[in-house]
């Protein structure tokens, strides 16, 4: 198959992803009234979407390496393809919150496209810098196809729902196109689904997202016997998690790397990005939209201006990651992740200086959009650079599920904030949300930063 074709494929299905992820930020304040819920709630599409990826991702990942990238590329398009149909068709809260769960699986994407562009016969780390580098430029392109998409069509059309659609239109078109000319991939290392392990690892982490992520909220109280019983069982299962993985031959995840100082700085960077770019993806959203003869604060942006006012951080993002293998080049892999980390905090601190001037803010998104574009590369390229080439899949899974994981701490941070800032009877909290929000991730970002002194490049005698 020629490189060009593969290029294009991958690039093709990631744009996909984009898309199934940017599609609802235009439509999320008009949501408040269609589907009857508030701010708060809507937070709940991005908590259930990233705890899905959750259960999703490592089981996709070890399964592309055991029985082929591709084959499981299609079933993960097919499950994502379902799931937007199921969004298109939602009339209610919970049936929009089923489709964005089974939209989850777009978390495989990325691991499983990484081995395909790994065990191609020219894909080594030079090659696979590059692809990563377009993959994740497609990936942002796709968000602002979608969020310019959807903000048009709802513009434009009389039906409030109609916009709900144009995942399914994204995730057809990358099945159809795809299926006929990616390759598969042929080193297979032998072995089985580590299945113990993945239920362990999925239900585990589901449960601590869900109690960080409702406690604090009516009914979920931090000292309910809920809220502990499920923040305890969560502790509980990861920890027997981690016994199980220790002792299994071919375990899902081979927690034993995480001694390794490299593979603990990149995790915790990731952790880091995507706690703040996921967790403010609402937020910022719904700043956009809302009139502040109804609040005091916002823009009130409609729905394609509010796609227009994303753009900034998204084309940034966009320059961040394809220029981060010319900058690491430059200035080292550590400097580059140092320096994605102070942009994103640099942002966060003009946003929430600045939040009354439309110009000034969005130049402070952009700002952090490129410093997220910088560590969405760079920590890419580092967890896949650091596993043999029969585990590709399973180190970008990694990376994968703790961006998943980072992000569903953020949203449900700001879902907690969210929902303490919002006066009974209202659907729209008050400012306090908003610079309580930016305050947070700013101390993240610098907690990212600080980490990333501490990565050191390896000897050529171990990469």
């Amino acid at each position: 198959m020629p490189a060009g074709a593969v290029i294009a494929s991958v690039a093709l299905v990631e744009l996909s992803s984009g898309i199934t992820q940017g599609f609802l930020s235009p439509l999320l304040k008009g949501l408040t009234d269609t589907l009857k819920v508030t701010a708060a709630d809507l937070n709940w599409i991005s908590i259930a979407n990233l705890l899905a990826s959750v259960a999703f991702t490592p089981v996709l990942a070890r399964m592309g390496d055991l029985y082929g990238h591709r084959r499981l590329l299609r079933w993960n398009l097919a499950i994502v393809l379902a799931g937007s149909v199921l969004v298109g068709l939602s009339r209610s809260f919970p049936m929009l919150l089923a489709g964005q769960i089974l939209q989850g699986a777009f978390a495989g994407f990325f691991p499983l496209l990484v081995g395909i562009l790994r065990n191609r016969p020219d894909g080594g780390d030079g090659e696979s810098r590059r692809g990563i580098s377009l993959m994740v430029a497609a990936l942002i392109g796709g968000l602002s196809l979608g969020l310019l998409s959807s903000g048009f069509i709802a513009s434009t059309v009389d039906s409030p729902t109609a916009a709900l659609w144009v995942p399914a239109i994204g995730a057809s078109l990358a099945l159809a196109v795809t299926w006929p000319l990616l390759p598969e991939s042929d080193d297979r290392p032998g072995g089985s689904v580590d299945w113990t392990g993945a239920v362990l690892l999925s239900l585990g982490l589901v449960a601590l997202m869900l109690a960080l992520g409702l406690g604090g909220t009516p009914g979920w109280e931090w000292t309910s016997t809920r809220t502990l019983a499920t923040l305890i069982g969560g502790v509980f299962l990861t920890a027997l998690w981690v016994l199980v993985e220790l002792r299994t031959a071919a375990p899902m995840i081979d927690v034993r790397m995480f001694r390794r100082r490299n593979v603990v700085v990149v995790s915790v960077v990731t952790l880091t990005f995507s706690f703040c770019m996921i967790g403010l993806q609402v937020a910022h959203s719904v700043f956009l939209g809302t009139s502040p003869a109804e609040t005091g604060y916002g823009f009130g942006y409609d729905p394609i201006a509010i796609g227009l006012g994303l753009l900034p951080n998204l084309l940034a993002m966009a320059l961040g990651a394809l220029a981060a293998p010319a900058v690491a080049a430059r200035i080292s892999d550590r400097l580059t992740l140092v320096t994605g980390s102070g942009l994103m905090a640099v942002g966060y601190v003009i946003a929430l200086a600045a939040h009354a001037s439309a110009p000034v803010f969005l130049f402070g998104t952009a700002l952090a959009g490129l410093g997220s574009g910088f560590l969405q590369h760079s920590t890419r390229t580092l967890a896949v650079e650091s596993v043999p080439h029969d585990r590709t899949s399973v180190g970008s899974g990694i990376n994968e599920l703790l961006i998943n994981v980072g992000g569903s701490l953020g949203a449900a941070a700001v879902l907690t904030v969210f929902a303490g800032h919002t006066p009974a009877g209202h659907t729209l909290p008050d400012l306090g949300a908003y610079t309580t929000s930016w305050v947070v991730c700013v101390v993240i970002s610098l907690v990212g930063g600080a980490a990333s002194l501490l990565y050191r490049t390896p000897s050529k005698d171990h990469q």
